[in-house]
C-alpha cells in the first residue's frame, strides 16, 4: 500500500466520521435515532450511493464491529449502577435467556414461511435478529427519565442477552454446516453453560484484577483510561479464547469497575464516552458500507412483514412470557419493554457469521438482518419517548448541576465538584449562605457573580444567576440539585409525586381520619403506610410507582436503599380545573 493510497484512506475515513458527527444534529430534528444517521452516511458512501465505495470485506467488518461493541459494552457496564440489579436482575435474566430463545423461535417460524426456508434456516434468521442491541439501547436511553424498574431491566437485558443470541447462532450454523454433527442435549447444555459460566467468571475475576491494578499503579492521568480500555478488550478476547462469552465478560468488567472507588474514574468515563461515540460511528458506518441497498429491494416486502411480525408479535409475546413470574411490572410497563426490543449492530454482526462459514443463503440472511435492523431503529427507536409517555413509565426530569467533575484529592477519591447556576425563582435567592440546609459533609467552595470570583462566607447573600461550586459526593447529588437546580416547570411535573407527602411510618388510621377515608375493616386501620405499600406494590417498588386505594392515587415519592420512605397523596383535580382543561 503506497503513501497515496494511505492518504486517500485516511481522508475518506475522516470525512465520513466528520459527516456523521455533523449530520447527528439532524437526528433530533427529524425524530430519527442517531444510529440510523450513521448507517445512512455509510450507505451513501457505498457502491449504490454517490460515494461509490465498493466494500465487501466481511472479515474486517467482523473485526471492527466486535472491537467497537466491546468498547460500547465496557462503557455501558461502567455507567450501570449495581444497585439496579436488586430490582431488575431476575427479570433481565429471564428476558436475556427465555425471551431471546422465544423471540428467535417465533421470528424463525415466520422467516421460514416468508422466505421459503427450511425450519432450521428460518430459526437461524430468528437467532441472528433475536437479541436487543446494547449500542442502540444505551444510546437511546441515555439521559431519559424512565422509572428504575423499566430502565434498569432494559439496560441489563441489552447488556447480557447477546451471549444467548451468539450461542443460538453458532449452534445453528454448526448444524447447518454439518448435519451429522453430534449436537445432543448434553452437548448444547455444556456449550451454553460454558458461554455464560466462563464469561461471568472472567468478567468478575478480570474486573477485580484490573480494578486492583488501576488503584495500585501511579500513572499519568491520561493513561488510566487507556489501561482500563486495553485491559477490558484483553479480557474480552481472553474469555472468547476459553470458550466463554467475551461480550458478557467485558460488560461485567465495566460493571465491577464502575461501581467501586476507582482512581481517575471521571477521567476514565470521559474518555470512554468519546470512544463509545467513535465506536458507534465507525461500526455503523462500516455496516452501512457493507450493504448494497439495491439488493434489499428484492426482499423488501417479506422482510418488512418479518420486521413488523417480530415487533408486534414475537417480541411482545416473549416479553410477556419472560416477565410472567414478576408481578411488579404493570401492564403498561410490559408493553413498553416489549416495544423497546431495539435491534442494532449485533444482529448485523451475527449475520456475518454465515457469510464467513460459507453457508447457503448467507447473503439472504445478511440482507434480512440489515432490513430488520433499519425498520427497528426507525419505527421503535423513533417513537421511543412517545411510547414511554403513553405507557406512563417516565419520571419528571431530575434537577442536575450544569457541570460536574471528579476531584482527585487522593487515590480512588469519590469527591466531586458540582456547579450550579441559580435561577431567579429559587427560594434560596436573597438568603444568606448560613441559612441553607445543605447535606452534611458538603461545602460551597467558590461563588461567581458577574463572572467575578467572590469569597463566600456565612453572611454572603445569594443573588439570581450566581454560579456556585459545591464540593460533595454522588450520594449528595439529589439533595444539592433540589436545593440549587432549576425546578420542573409544568404543573404536571410538580404534581407528579403528589400534593401532600407522608412518612410511611404513619398509620393508615391517622391518615384516613385526617383525609376522611372510610376503612373497610379495623385491621386496615392498624396498618402503617409502609405495610400498605408492601400490600399494594409487593417487593422492590421504585420511584414513581403508584396505586389506587379508596379512590385516591398514592405515589412512591422518595426511596432510600430500595425502601419507600415517603408516599405522595394525589388529590383529585377540582371540577373547575378539569373544565379548564
Amino acid at each position: 500500500m503506497d503513501a497515496v493510497t494511505i492518504n486517500q484512506l485516511f481522508l475518506t475515513g475522516a470525512v465520513l466520521i466528520a459527516l456523521s458527527v455533523l449530520f447527528s444534529q439532524v437526528s433530533s430534528r427529524i425524530g430519527v435515532p442517531i444510529l440510523v444517521i450513521f448507517l445512512f452516511v455509510g450507505m451513501l458512501a457505498g457502491e449504490d450511493g454517490p460515494g461509490g465505495i465498493a466494500f465487501d470485506d466481511y472479515s474486517l467488518t467482523y473485526l471492527v464491529s466486535n472491537l467497537a461493541l466491546a468498547v460500547i459494552l465496557l462503557d455501558g457496564g461502567m455507567r450501570t449502577k449495581v444497585a439496579s440489579f436488586k430490582v431488575a436482575f431476575w427479570p433481565s435474566l429471564s428476558l436475556a435467556t427465555v425471551g431471546v430463545a422465544l423471540t428467535a423461535t417465533l421470528t424463525g417460524l415466520m422467516a421460514a414461511w416468508l422466505f421459503d426456508l427450511t425450519l432450521m434456516q428460518g430459526i437461524l434468521v430468528g437467532a441472528i435478529v433475536g437479541s436487543t442491541d446494547a449500542a442502540a439501547v444505551f444510546s437511546l436511553l441515555k439521559g431519559q427519565s424512565l422509572n428504575e424498574r423499566v430502565g434498569s431491566t432494559l439496560e441489563i437485558e441489552s447488556g447480557t442477552n447477546d451471549p444467548m443470541a451468539v450461542f443460538l447462532t453458532v449452534t445453528l450454523i454448526a448444524l447447518l454446516g454439518n448435519p451429522n454433527a453430534d449436537m445432543g442435549a448434553s452437548f448444547l447444555l455444556k456449550s451454553f453453560l460454558m458461554q455464560f459460566g466462563v464469561g461471568t467468571v472472567v468478567g468478575f475475576a478480570g474486573g477485580w484484577l484490573l480494578w486492583s491494578l488501576v488503584n495500585r499503579v501511579q500513572l499519568a492521568d491520561g493513561l488510566y483510561s487507556i489501561l482500563v480500555l486495553s485491559g477490558g478488550v484483553a479480557l474480552f478476547a481472553f474469555s472468547g479464547m476459553l470458550g466463554g462469552s467475551g461480550i458478557l465478560s467485558i460488560y461485567l468488567v465495566g460493571l465491577f469497575i464502575g461501581n467501586r472507588p476507582t482512581r481517575g474514574r471521571h477521567a476514565i468515563l470521559n474518555v470512554l464516552d468519546g470512544m463509545t461515540w467513535l465506536s458507534q460511528i465507525v461500526m455503523f458506518l462500516v455496516l452501512g458500507l457493507l450493504v448494497t441497498p439495491s439488493t434489499l429491494m428484492e426482499i423488501a416486502l417479506p422482510a418488512l412483514i418479518l420486521a413488523f411480525g417480530m415487533i408486534l408479535f414475537a417480541r411482545p409475546l416473549s416479553v410477556w412470557i419472560g416477565l410472567l413470574p414478576f408481578r411488579a411490572f404493570t401492564t403498561k410497563e410490559r408493553w413498553f419493554v416489549s416495544w423497546v426490543g431495539l435491534r442494532g449492530a449485533v444482529p448485523i454482526i451475527l449475520a456475518v457469521f454465515p457469510m464467513m462459514a460459507g453457508l447457503e443463503n448467507a447473503q439472504l440472511y445478511f440482507n434480512i438482518a440489515f432490513f430488520v435492523v433499519m425498520v427497528s431503529l426507525i419505527v421503535q427507536g423513533g417513537s421511543l419517548m412517545k411510547v414511554a409517555g403513553l405507557a406512563q413509565v417516565t419520571l419528571p426530569p431530575k434537577p442536575t448541576p450544569v457541570y460536574r467533575t471528579g476531584v482527585e484529592i487522593f487515590p480512588a477519591s469519590e469527591w466531586e465538584m458540582f456547579v450550579y447556576k441559580l435561577k431567579p425563582e429559587k427560594w434560596c435567592v436573597g438568603e444568606p449562605l448560613r441559612k441553607l440546609s445543605m447535606p452534611e459533609g458538603t461545602r460551597i467552595t467558590a461563588l461567581f457573580r458577574d463572572d467575578k470570583l467572590l469569597h463566600p462566607s456565612g453572611s454572603t447573600v445569594l443573588e439570581a444567576y450566581d454560579t456556585l461550586c459545591v464540593l460533595g459526593q454522588d450520594q449528595d447529588l439529589d439533595s444539592l440539585s433540589a436545593l440549587f437546580s432549576e425546578a420542573p416547570e409544568s404543573e404536571e411535573a410538580v404534581r407528579f409525586f403528589g400534593d401532600f407527602f407522608l412518612d410511611v411510618t404513619q398509620s393508615v388510621a391517622n391518615v384516613s381520619e385526617y383525609y376522611g377515608i372510610e376503612l373497610d375493616t379495623e385491621e386496615n386501620g392498624k396498618m402503617s403506610l409502609k405495610e400498605l405499600v408492601d400490600q399494594e406494590l409487593g417487593m422492590y417498588p421504585v420511584l414513581g410507582d403508584s396505586f389506587e386505594w379508596h379512590d385516591i392515587t398514592w405515589v412512591v415519592a422518595d426511596i432510600d436503599d430500595h425502601e419507600v420512605v415517603k408516599l405522595g397523596l394525589c388529590l383529585p383535580k377540582s371540577e373547575e380545573a378539569q373544565e379548564g382543561h
